[in-house]
């Protein structure tokens, strides 16, 4: 029978307790959101939605097309100028999603017959760039400067180490500085993505490179993502104006990819401009993370500390991880649930992400349901 096997895999992911549903979202919900990846508090923000509103608008409900041919507007054209200048680097090249700029930053810099150093950490979106890339891929120790540079030091020729920024999982920082280092001694190229640093960590929300004195460096290339921070959808590329103009001609998920639709860039901007006037979202996010970290691990909890915004507790099995984020929802509170093969390390978690608008009540409402219902 065609496609068979797809039921002896659903057997197995039953019996396994790996089993994902979709479940849809009301408009309006009573819980308490610490799921999502809004970690300013701007996707419903009047500014952001009315900019998205007024974008559909002007130039309608989607591209048209691809970037090369209908799918660019001024107003992406505008959102790349205010995004590179913002984030600190010469150019950036917009894409429908943060996984399509991913996917092209890695295969389209990493040709054949170069190396790829991959961190053992990594989103799948980057994971998925080193498979497609005509490059040979090592993948070394999480979090580890030492073990990229001895990766680095068995190739002679091109080469890339490719990291997240802040690892999704954890919320764990990687140690840019050192992987800076370790790729200048060996000549190679560093591509990070800041998804979850850009509108959290650096000076006002700039992102991790940023912090890291990285930004604008002719060897770092960085993504990022419009739809965390800044409540919004799509993705980009930031770099040295030669590297973006490189993706331009090279990058297959820009050229064949219907551009990025006018309302998510429109309200990407509107963000981007209102982190510009109040930085201290930014460091409130950072704030809330550290808190809620503090009162989980007060209460018992094994909770990970957050070098960002996102809170990681530990949870003793899948199964565990699946009815405790379910007894979370019952009592009124969303939050994320990681299991295998979504972790690398195939230890099951709760994700908790801190949101700079949240309340110090929500935060005691957030901590009292996740230690009342524990495993």
């Amino acid at each position: 029978m065609a496609f068979g096997w797809i039921d002896e895999q659903a057997d197995a992911r039953r019996r396994a307790g790996l089993v994902r549903t979709l479940r849809p979202r009301p408009a309006d919900t009573p819980l308490l959101d610490l799921a999502s990846n809004d970690y300013l508090g701007l996707a419903r923000h009047p500014e952001v939605t009315d900019a998205a509103a007024a974008a559909a608008r002007t130039w309608g409900g989607g591209s048209t097309g691809s970037r090369l041919v209908t799918g660019t507007t001024e107003l992406h054209t505008e959102l790349e100028r205010e995004l590179a200048d913002f984030c600190g680097f010469e150019a950036a090249l917009v894409f429908s999603s943060g996984y399509a700029a991913n996917l092209a930053a890695v295969t389209a810099l990493a040709p054949h017959g170069s190396l790829i150093v991959s961190d053992a950490g990594n989103h799948a979106s980057l994971i998925d760039g080193c498979r497609l890339a005509r490059a040979t891929t090592q993948v070394v120790a999480h979090a580890e400067p030492e073990a990229a540079r001895k990766a680095l030091g068995t190739h002679a020729g091109e080469a890339v180490l490719v990291s997240d920024t802040v690892f999704s999982v954890d919320g764990d920082a990687a140690p840019l500085a050192g992987f800076a280092a370790a790729c200048r001694e060996h000549g190679a190229g560093l591509v990070v993505d800041d998804a979850h640093g850009l509108g959290v960590l650096g000076p006002g929300g700039r992102g991790a490179p940023h912090a890291a004195g990285l930004a604008g460096a002719d060897d770092v290339v960085v993504t990022v993502t419009l739809s965390k921070s800044l409540g919004s959808q799509g993705g980009a590329v930031l770099g040295p104006a030669r590297v973006i103009e490189h993706l331009i001609n090279a990058a297959r998920t820009f050229i064949f990819d219907t551009g990025l639709a006018p309302a998510a860039a429109g309200a990407a901007l509107a963000a981007l401009r209102l982190l510009r006037r109040e930085p201290e979202r930014a460091a409130r996010a950072r704030t809330v993370a550290i808190e809620l970290h503090a009162r989980l691990t007060a209460a018992g909890l094994e909770a990970v500390r957050p070098d960002a915004a996102v809170v990681s507790v530990r949870a003793p099995s899948p199964e565990s991880a699946v009815r405790w984020a379910a007894d979370c929802r019952a009592a009124g509170l969303a939050v994320g649930c990681f299991r295998p093969p979504s972790v690398p390390d195939g230890i099951s978690r709760l994700r908790l992400t801190a949101r700079a608008d949240l309340s110090g009540a929500q935060i005691e409402r957030a901590v009292q349901v996740v230690g009342e219902t524990r495993p």
